[in-house]
């Protein structure tokens, strides 16, 4: 199936986005393109990159894509790729600084065949710096970051969100948004450039309304003690008789009261202003959850304005009333999955594409593209 057999989807069409196959942050900010609607062609390796491996029916980071399979050793299949460069709008790569450039597709070579090309490098660390050549993972770029510090009690160790945070947050989607703006700037007549997206750089970004809150004096830096890291008895997760959690987050006083009337505790909860009482509240809120399982509690706040929602797990989501009259996940070639993400309201993205394995559309590529140099190599 071509691009055009499929139709056009999503506000990326007719923009086209070669990958360096990689781990991580690279191939979800390139799914993130393609579920807007690019054309993304992600160029494999013999031997896949290194890292966990999945079977490529499940990864769905390389949903929206299509594969070729180049041994980027061979300076042959070198020239195919800058072949390839020459018709793209934007390429992703996420080595080590100076991987590329080695290679001879680093950022000199790729914008003197094409000079309005935006070229977005994905890193941890950076491309300069005393850690740049080193190895790393989201749990470390969050930690030096000071996000990590953040987030768990005030008793216990930092908690470690997955790799949400670092990875994708941080990462992913600061990639995207640089690399969106930089081919903006293209269009509008300026040059082709380099887009270097550090994990540390937009994990640290995303804590900048901490900072400012902590240089007002209104942020402890000290997890578990502020409003919004759980420090609050009315921002926070409660056990429920069934071992299921409730989230809890009634910020504004108008809410805290219809929680607290809801939950059943207003004649008896002391003021929620009393700093001096927080234990005692927390202590009064934790004990009435713990009369009711999770579904009863969901079923006593429904659709109130109490801001309380239950834990669910991953596979509880889909279906939650809410997120299945959304559409917000899919089932798409045999996978419950999320739907593309932000919604448009004139050029709709789609789960087009079900992820393949390496070199599965190379002949496919090799046409749309107009790139017969790629069949000379490695034809699918």
């Amino acid at each position: 199936m071509t691009v055009a057999e499929e139709g056009a989807a999503g506000p990326l069409a007719g923009v086209r986005v070669l990958e360096l196959a990689g781990i991580g942050p690279g191939p979800f900010a390139a799914m993130v393109l393609g579920d807007l609607g690019a054309d993304v062609v992600r160029v494999d390796r013999p031997g896949g990159p290194r890292g966990p491996r999945m079977d490529p029916d499940f990864d769905l980071a390389n949903r929206n894509k299509r594969s070729v399979l180049l041994d980027l050793k061979s300076e042959e299949n070198v020239g195919v790729v800058l072949d390839l460069v020459e018709r793209a709008d934007i390429l992703i790569e996420g080595y080590r600084p100076g991987v590329t450039e080695r290679l001879g597709l680093g950022p000199d070579d790729c914008l003197a065949r094409n000079p309005k090309l935006v070229y977005g490098r994905m890193t941890g660390w950076g491309q300069e710096g005393p850690l740049a050549q080193s190895a790393g993972h989201d749990i470390g770029y969050i930690a030096v970051t000071g996000a990590l510090s953040m987030i768990g009690t005030i008793d216990g160790p930092p908690i470690a969100p997955a790799n949400l945070l670092g990875d994708y947050a941080g990462g992913s989607l600061y990639l995207v948004i640089g690399v969106l703006a930089a081919l903006q700037h293209a269009r509008a007549g300026g040059p082709g450039q380099v887009v270097d997206a550090a994990i540390v750089d937009g994990t640290a970004h995303l804590t900048s309304v901490v900072h400012g809150m902590m240089a007002a004096g209104g942020w402890r830096d000290q997890r578990g003690t502020n409003l919004l890291d759980g420090g609050s008895p009315f921002y926070g997760t409660y056990e429920t008789a069934d071992g299921g959690y409730m989230a809890v987050g009634p910020l504004e006083r108008k809410f805290y009261n219809e929680f607290i009337e809801l939950l059943g505790i207003a004649d008896q909860a002391p003021a929620r202003d009393d700093f001096d009482s927080w234990a005692e509240l927390r202590a009064a809120i934790a004990d009435r959850f713990k009369q009711r399982t999770r579904e009863e509690w969901t079923a006593v706040f429904g659709t109130s304005d109490a801001c309380v929602a239950p834990v669910l797990s991953l596979r509880e989501a889909p279906a939650h009333p809410q997120l299945a009259a959304r559409s917000t996940f899919v089932d798409h070639g045999g996978i419950t999955q999320p739907a593309p993400a932000p919604r448009f309201s004139a050029t709709p993205g789609a789960v087009r594409r079900v992820p393949k394995g390496p070199g599965a559309e190379t002949a496919e590529v090799a046409r749309d593209w107009g790139v017969t140099s790629l069949l000379g190599g490695n034809p699918s």
